[in-house]
């Protein structure tokens, strides 16, 4: 048996397909390593140059932005690599197609966030900084070029760039502590962030020698794409929604040092959400290619992956329940004191969203999509609705009591509302106990 687990094992390490897919998902994964570790150190470095009000005015400026990228982006994402695959020989008419709406949509973006910056008790300079960091979505219109390199499993070039973009980035934010520079600077390296990662993949591509796509723009192309992503816009709108509206009602009932606070915490209980997606991503074939031999198969490993990264959340949840006041005086300062008690709930989310990014997969793969939207959809009418409750009483604590109780309500509570998920919620909780993980092989 042994023998014949090596030979397996060595067949599958030289295999052209296996060695291609690795490579390629390995620069993806040390990039997401690197940027979670600059981004903590250099991020707690300009929070506590900062300070907790100037970095709430600075993280509600980017939370503002962010809630209206879903239009930029246009859903366009995997609709485009989708179809680069399936028509590889229509590369310049997708991608030139896809860019100028992109562009289009951005444009688009600002006016309605110019429109509804209004709306709130911004004071000028506020909406000014949120306009100026909304300006790199103009920017974001080159992420058709990492379209291309998903289509061709080239994620190597995509990494290059945004590793290029981390390093200059993160030089910049340091050249400016130690300048002491104002607020103003910092929330320019935001747009310069996306001009030198439009840049880089622009310059990856004239590299690989493929000519322009600028020229291309087919006006049925772009119909048919809009056509097949509109759904998808309202679906990541309403994903921003759900992700960044805590740090908007904080602002305009309880103001920027609340923010600041607020944001101190949720970096650092957000920091590795990457994780069970990377090891979603990378298992769920595996999980999916059971069902060929047996649905018993198929559900006792999707049981063994739930209650992996049930427990893995735990694991992370619980020391840091203990830990969180420490941690938050250690890495941001005594001024950052009442983020601990943040940190100490809101850590407690990532459990629900492991089992949210889990069972997102199983959705897709059993042609469900419609209730992740769903789902989303709940989870952030029920984030706005305790806020609007919570935080009049309980401040911050009730801000992140909210988003746990919300991602508990979509990553779990929700499956149990209908019959065609209903089965999904029932794995989650025998992963509580360790049920079911011995069924199959």
């Amino acid at each position: 048996m042994l023998t014949n687990l090596k030979h397996t094992i060595s067949s599958v390490l030289i295999h052209q397909g296996f060695r291609r897919y690795f490579a390629n998902t390995s620069w993806m994964f040390a990039e997401q390593i690197l940027r979670l570790i600059a981004g903590l150190l250099v991020g707690i470095w300009v929070a506590r140059y900062l300070g907790p009000g100037q970095f709430g005015v600075f993280s509600y400026a980017i939370a503002f932005a962010a809630i209206f990228s879903a239009i930029a982006k246009l859903g366009l994402d995997g609709i485009v690599v989708r179809d680069l695959v399936r028509e590889p020989s229509r590369r310049d008419v997708y991608l030139g197609s896809a860019f100028w709406l992109k562009l289009v949509g951005a444009i688009v973006t600002l006016v309605v966030i110019a429109i509804s910056t209004q709306l709130f008790s911004n004071d000028r300079t506020t909406n000014l900084y949120i306009l100026i960091i909304a300006s790199g979505t103009i920017f974001q219109s080159f992420e058709v070029v990492d379209f291309y390199f998903q289509s061709q499993v080239l994620s190597k070039f995509v990494s290059i760039c945004k590793l290029m973009q981390l390093v200059l980035s993160s030089l910049l934010k340091l050249y400016l502590i130690f300048t002491e520079a104002d607020l103003f600077w910092f929330v320019l390296v935001s747009l310069i962030d996306q001009m030198i990662l439009g840049l880089s993949l622009y310059l990856a591509y004239r590299y690989q020698k493929l000519g322009g796509f600028y020229s291309h723009f087919d006006l049925t192309t772009a119909k048919q794409l809009l056509q097949n992503s509109w759904p998808l816009i309202f679906s990541g709108l309403v994903i921003m929604i759900y992700m960044r509206i805590d740090q908007i009602m904080i602002k305009e009932m309880l103001g920027e040092k609340a923010v600041g606070l607020y944001s101190a915490a949720t970096r650092i209980s957000e920091a590795w959400y990457f994780i069970p997606m990377l090891l979603t991503n990378s298992l769920f074939p595996s999980i999916v290619n059971a069902k060929k031999v047996s649905e018993t198969l198929y559900l006792a490993r999707l049981q063994r992956l739930y209650t992996f990264l049930l427990w893995m959340g735990v694991a992370v949840a619980l020391p840091m329940t203990f830990m969180s006041n420490w941690l938050i005086t250690l890495l941001y300062g005594e001024a950052y004191n009442d983020a601990g008690q943040v940190l100490m709930i809101h850590i407690w989310a990532g459990i629900f969203v492991s089992l949210g990014v889990a069972s997102g997969s199983w959705y897709t793969s059993e042609n469900l999509q419609r209730y992740a939207f769903y789902r989303t959809l709940l989870g952030a009418i029920i984030n706005v609705a305790l806020n609007l409750v919570l935080i009049p009483d309980f401040g911050l604590i009730g801000a992140a009591i909210a988003t746990v109780i919300s991602y508990m309500v979509a990553g779990l509570l929700f499956d149990l509302l209908t019959v065609r998920t209903r089965k999904m919620f029932f794995m989650k909780i025998n992963a509580i106990f360790f049920k079911g993980v011995k069924v199959g092989s």
